[in-house]
């Protein structure tokens, strides 16, 4: 099964948390004598290829434990308590939307239930410090049928870094997605310009007027293009209309420098370009439409000064980009809103103090450029 976007599931449209291309990886796991359980989170669907063998059996394409046993022959079979489980740090901190998981190809050795608890633990704890922290159930226990991706929307305002995928009492699971809503750490973003587009920044490719060869979401994905397929494309146009992606911003802010990427499209590059700023005070255009070659990194530097919210790419007359970057700073509104949204989503009291605090401190030692964004206290 596939556990790629699916437009009855709203929230498949949303990043992948859990995505290695974010820097999401594995801290530990009980168990995983059969598969690695970091093949839960490698992007591509899960594979099958019948009768490839290795010393320990069937290779599977995901995160598989032995079969668990009893603790003597008259009693062989495991206790309800026992199960496996692995350990997550999400590649973006943020509020999960829904989960993922998927048992595809798994159909005689997936887990009868599986469940899903979610922590927030800051900075860079060890897995020791991780696996003590305090963990909230997300997905409750439910039943797991085999070759199958299982959606489970989740309801939780809380901004969370790590998550735990438990399965009862053993068995395979294919891969893992948590797509959520990225919330960055406004700490490491004080008196800092940075891509407003990026998704680890919380930008979101929200729509789009054609995604018929690839998702727009790769428009703002971190790192480069590795082929035309890691990009947007759209079909060839028949009229006399243009395509475009809108760019939700991490914030309102001004934009000072642009790159517009079309890597690996060699015949299919669009035309010409041109941004346009969307805020509170309508429309404006950032970068007039602007003739683009193929397979090349274009970079254009801005004047600023207009604080938008989103950006809409608009492309002529159709054709694939690779990246699109925006790099600027946030507006003291776009500031104060960050912070608010943090501030909201920020689990403990006492956490909640310090990141008022810390940022109050801060905005008092920001650059003239910055001055005034403090935090609200």
């Amino acid at each position: 099964m596939s556990t790629g976007s699916d437009p009855d599931v709203p929230f498949t449209e949303l990043v992948d948390l859990a995505s290695r291309a974010l820097g999401a990886g594995v801290v530990a796991t009980n168990e995983d004598t059969f598969a690695d359980a970091e093949n839960l989170l490698v992007a591509a669907p899960a594979e099958f290829r019948p009768h490839t063998f290795g010393h320990k059996g069937q290779i599977m394409d995901g995160w598989e434990s032995r079969r668990r046993r009893g603790v003597s022959a008259e009693q062989p079979h495991p206790v309800d308590e026992d199960h496996d489980w692995v350990i997550v740090r999400l590649g973006a901190a943020g509020v999960v939307r829904g989960v993922v998981v998927d048992t595809a190809h798994f159909t005689g050795n997936h887990p009868e239930t599986a469940s899903v608890q979610a922590a927030s633990v800051p900075g860079h704890p060890s897995p020791a410090e991780v696996a003590a922290a305090s963990w909230t159930e997300i997905v409750p226990r439910t039943a797991l049928r085999g070759d199958s991706a299982h959606l489970f929307a989740v309801s939780d305002p809380v901004r969370y870094t790590h998550v735990r995928l438990n399965i009862w009492p053993d068995g395979g699971v294919a891969r893992l997605r948590v797509h959520g809503v990225v919330l960055p750490d406004p700490r490491e973003l004080v008196g800092l310009t940075f891509d407003l587009a990026a998704q680890e920044y919380g930008g979101v490719a929200e729509d789009a007027s054609d995604r018929y060869y690839s998702s727009p979401h790769h428009l703002n994905a971190p790192g480069r293009a590795r082929v035309m397929g890691e990009g947007w494309e759209t079909r060839r146009r028949r009229d006399k209309s243009h395509d475009w992606v809108r760019i939700a911003l991490a914030g309102e802010g001004e934009v000072l420098a642009v790159e517009v990427d079309t890597s690996c499209f060699v015949a299919n590059a669009p035309g010409w370009v041109e941004l346009v700023g969307l805020g509170g005070e309508g429309e404006v255009v950032l970068l007039p439409r602007t003739r683009l070659q193929p397979d090349t990194r274009h970079r254009y530097r801005l004047p600023g000064g207009a604080p938008v919210t989103h950006v809409r790419v608009n492309v002529y007359p159709d054709g694939g980009l690779a990246r699109v970057r925006l790099t600027g700073r946030l507006t003291e509104a776009g500031w104060h809103g960050l912070v608010g949204r943090w501030v909201r989503a920020v689990p403990e009291a006492e956490a909640r103090a310090e990141v008022i605090g810390g940022l109050s401190g801060a905005g008092r030692n920001r650059g003239p450029e910055t001055a005034g964004r403090d935090a609200p206290c």
